[in-house]
């Protein structure tokens, strides 16, 4: 059996420590010895077991763990954006991660998402617990473990370090993670191992090389055996190589890649069937440095590798989608026909309502489509690419169905100049963030304010407390209709609401509201208006200095007491409990029922 190299993947919140960490691992495998040291791939960073063994030194031996995997293979972009293009179908081609947090501020909105993204993906990961420098009292010491630098320290530091672990610990715990500290660990397979690092001294790398290796070695082998056929893989990158136009950075997880075969993926749109021109690899690494001599040509590759591609029409091609090879046009065709099959599988076949999502690449979508259902939000339609006109269209339709859904959430990605236009005038709302948690945020925001829009509109439909107290100084007229000037003391009135009197006799109904000669349509507490009521005499049916109340319908009461007093001030809410008192004098069942 032929095993490869697993695929390690480093992610964690920004400004943790991620690309320092990566840095440091690659600069000690380096330092170790130029002979056999690290081969630079496209994307990644292969250190071989040769090397694990020398930096890892008799820590493997206390695992009793002998290395039989040829190495690592360290994806060199960190993040779970890399991490998300590492995908194949039902999971990712990541074996393990990394999970780096900063010892120091403990779980952050990233380390969140990442933890998120791995559950889903169904991938392994380890914890290094950064910065272990920057603890107050802590003394740098000339060693990458981690266990012969921390016996040189205070104990006041020790106690200190104790401490950190045991509160990521538990802030790990709310996320469902049992883990403890790497060397206090009986069953990998039921505990994380947390490893205390630091990416700039760079003690605790040994046991982070050591922890990886080991668990690759003893729980994934089986996941590691690569075929002698054609390649798999899984598009990192497209981009543009001066002289050869468009290519594409691969992960190759299996198989064998070969200059002249066909290589098939998934565009925009449509399949691309395209033969490889040229297949590209960084030149060693005492040469790399030499502008002239970036890249060199090979005639094929065996996993695992990272590669760059030259082929025809890789224009529309899209990082995170699946790539193969085939020796032939027609296998090419017979991939070409799954690979659509299964695109527009993930592209999800849409609910019948709900949000409008686009991202930059497939992996994205596959993280946050799940992440927001997660969450219990539906999602309507789900694309790749900049947010377009018939996104807005869609976006509209849902709209027209229910409120909540009139929005698009887009990750990483741009938005068209008609699509923003469309959007301004059919007041469909996008938000744009590249952090999952920033996107649900602000979906959750705007939920919550179209949901305020909507109770203040129906606040407006119907009798809202308000008590009112006569000014007979400002009669303008006795009767039909009475108009007079009264004092709004507490809540607010509007025209069509009866009133009524302290025991609950009702007088009259509010015609009209005028303030300085302009018709209102509601007054608020504070305000000294005149107020012309229909059915009602002054003198006759109310008096000067006399305080009335507004007389709520009881459905109107019910439809408050359900789901609107939220949105009452406290000093509305009180002036209903002093309405409902008095409706209750005359029927003490009033405002029970519903």
């Amino acid at each position: 059996m032929i095993i490869r190299s697993p695929i390690i993947v480093v992610v964690g919140h920004v400004d943790h420590g991620k690309s320092t960490l990566l840095d440091k691992i690659r600069e000690t495998a380096v330092q170790k010895n130029e002979a056999g040291g690290i081969t630079q791939c496209i994307g990644a960073t292969e250190i071989p077991a040769k090397k694990i063994k020398e930096i890892c030194g008799k820590l493997l031996e206390q695992m009793n763990c002998n290395i039989t995997i040829p190495g690592l293979l360290a994806i060199d972009t960190p993040g779970h954006e890399a991490f998300t293009n590492l995908r194949k179908r039902g999971g990712s081609i990541a074996d393990l991660a990394i999970l780096v947090i900063d010892i120091n501020s403990g779980v952050q909105p990233q380390t969140k998402e990442s933890i998120e993204i791995l559950k889903q993906f169904k991938v392994p990961f380890i914890i290094a617990a950064n910065k272990i420098d920057l603890l107050p009292g802590w003394k740098k010491q000339k060693t990458l473990s981690f266990a012969e630098s921390f016996k040189h320290q205070d104990n006041d530091v020790k106690d200190r370090i104790q401490n950190k672990v045991y509160n990521l610990m538990g802030e790990l715990g709310k996320y469902n993670i049992n883990c403890d500290l790497f060397n206090k660990i009986d069953n990998f397979t039921q505990s994380v191992a947390i490893v205390p690092c630091s990416g700039i001294t760079g003690e605790g790398v040994s046991e982070l090389l050591a922890m990886v290796s080991g668990l690759a070695q003893k729980f994934l082998t089986s996941n590691l055996e690569v075929t002698k056929g054609n390649a798999k893989g899984s598009i990192l990158e497209v981009k543009e190589t001066k002289g050869l136009g468009t290519t594409v950075d691969v992960i190759i997880y299996d198989g064998v890649l070969r200059r002249n075969q066909y290589l098939v993926t998934m565009g925009e749109d449509e399949p691309i069937i395209t033969k490889i021109r040229a297949l590209l690899k960084p030149c060693e690494l005492q040469e790399i440095r030499d502008k002239k001599c970036e890249f060199e040509h090979t005639d094929e590759v065996v996993a695992a590798c990272g590669i760059r591609i030259s082929a025809p029409d890789l224009e529309n091609a899209i990082a995170g989608m699946s790539v193969e090879s085939a020796d032939n046009l027609n296998d090419a065709e017979k991939i070409a026909e799954r690979m659509k099959k299964e695109f527009h599988a993930v592209l999800i076949e849409g609910e019948d309502e709900g949000i409008v999502l686009k991202t930059d690449s497939l992996g994205s979508l596959e993280a946050l489509a799940g992440f927001l259902r997660r969450n219990n939000i539906k999602i309507s339609s789900a694309g790749i690419g900049n947010v377009n006109k018939k996104d807005v269209i869609k976006a509209s339709h849902m709209k027209g169905k229910n409120l909540y859904y009139g929005i698009i959430l887009g990750f990483n990605v741009g938005v068209n100049e008609d699509a923003e236009r469309i959007a301004a005038e059919d007041k469909i709302k996008i938000v744009k963030d590249n952090i999952i948690y920033h996107l649900l945020d602000s979906y959750n925001e705007w939920k919550d304010k179209v949901m305020e829009d909507l109770k203040r509109q129906e606040l407006m439909t119907i009798a809202l407390p308000g008590k009112i107290k006569i000014m007979g100084d400002f009669v303008f007229r006795k009767s039909k209709p009475a108009v007079i000037g009264v004092n709004v003391l507490q809540g607010s009135i509007k025209p069509g609401v009866q009133l009524m009197k302290e025991s609950g006799e009702i007088i009259g109904v509010i015609k009209q509201l005028q303030d300085k000669n302009i018709t209102l349509q509601a007054a608020k507490a504070g305000d000294k208006i005149a107020c012309s009521i229909d059915g009602a005499t002054y003198e006759k049916d109310f008096v000067d200095n006399e305080v009335l109340y507004t007389n709520i319908p009881e459905k109107d009461f019910l439809k408050m007491k359900k789901g609107l007093k939220s949105f009452m001030t406290k000093s509305e809410v009180e002036l209903m409990q002093e309405i409902v008192q008095i409706q209750r004098r005359n029927n003490h069942l009033w405002g029970l029922g519903g």
